[in-house]
């Protein structure tokens, strides 16, 4: 039998931690950061935020994350207020490589496109 509970509890997290990094979180290191996908264990004990920054420098990468760390705390006594859950999940963030991975590939096959069109 599917678990909805999981899938809706995961949604409400993404939500409220984007409205929480927007409304609450004054450190410029998460400035621009958007929450993509929230991974939510059975038991809804943890949950995995994945995030995408526009920046793709790896020094820049590395201060967001250490923000996000930072943060933490605060984003997570946040939700505990403003869910209704018995326990409030610990939060572990991570970056989504997805996007530059499609963005990647998006650039190879222009590069595919261009040298066709060159032939």
């Amino acid at each position: 039998m599917p678990n909805y509970r999981v899938g809706r509890v995961a949604q409400e997290i993404q939500r409220e931690v984007n409205d929480i990094l927007r409304k609450r979180i004054r450190d410029p290191r998460v400035e621009g950061v958007t929450i993509t996908e929230v991974d939510v264990t059975g038991d809804l004990q943890q949950a995995t935020v994945l995030y995408s920054t526009l920046s793709e420098d790896p020094e820049t990468i590395e201060d967001t994350q250490k923000g996000l760390e930072k943060a933490t705390g605060l984003i997570r006594k946040e939700l505990g207020s403003r869910l209704t859950l018995y326990r409030t999940p610990e939060l572990t963030f991570q970056r989504d490589e997805s996007l530059a991975y499609g963005n990647r590939i998006e650039e190879l096959l222009n590069q595919i496109k261009q040298e066709d069109e060159e032939e």
